[in-house]
């Protein structure tokens, strides 16, 4: 693929580009922030299990 080609490739991109709607916004803001909600929760619950049940002495001296 030559250079001319990309340059090319990318022009279609920019102008089938659109600027989303409010609600589609705000609906890939919902998606994101649901998706960093469950990362985030799935990795408190396997520290909390981890220092409470596999090395609490690590963390409480002992």
């Amino acid at each position: 693929m030559g250079f001319r080609e990309i340059i090319d490739s990318w022009r279609k991109i920019i102008r089938l580009a659109t600027k989303p709607s409010r609600e589609e916004y705000m609906t890939n803001l919902k998606i994101s922030l649901l998706g960093l909600t469950l990362v985030g929760s799935i990795s408190f619950i396997i520290r909390f299990i981890f220092i409470t049940f596999i090395f609490p002495q690590a963390f409480y001296g002992g």
